[in-house]
């Protein structure tokens, strides 16, 4: 954080509280060369993952399958100038055991469109950054310095 830039930068742990309450996010991967953003519905992992629920057919499954992609969620408040943001970078990991797709379709995210064959991704949060601008402290929670 550049000192008079408004924001404060959060810890992994204070990060991952805040995208557990986010419901939509954006992954950032690459398609034919170029980078590329998808809104989705995500939910968090006990571990942390970001856990996807799409199409076993879709292009998105294709593209991010075994390759390190971003994925941002936040919330805004324009009204009173407040704010946080929450990345999360790492592997994308199509789910294939068995035992792991059966305990997702039971716990994981809920597809708002439903698939005759659906698939899972995990991304795993080798690198989780966030930021808060600092007029929004008292709203979210979180301990600042």
């Amino acid at each position: 954080m550049y000192r008079n830039d408004g924001f404060c930068e959060l810890n992994r742990q204070e990060s991952l509280r805040l995208l557990a309450k986010a419901t939509v996010g954006r992954i950032v991967y690459t398609r034919q060369a170029l980078p590329a953003i998808l809104p989705l519905n995500f939910l968090l992992d006990t571990d942390g993952a970001v856990l996807l629920r799409t199409s076993e057919a879709s292009e998105l499954v294709r593209a991010v399958d075994g390759a390190v992609v971003a994925f941002e969620a936040d919330e805004v408040d324009p009204a009173a100038h407040a704010g946080w943001s929450v990345v999360v970078t790492g592997p994308a990991i199509l789910v294939n055991d068995p035992a792991e797709h059966d305990r997702l379709a039971l716990t994981g995210p809920r597809s708002w469109v439903p698939w005759p064959q659906e698939a899972f991704v995990r991304i795993e949060p080798e690198l989780v950054t966030g930021r808060m601008l600092i007029g929004g402290r008292s709203q979210y929670g979180v301990e600042l310095p």
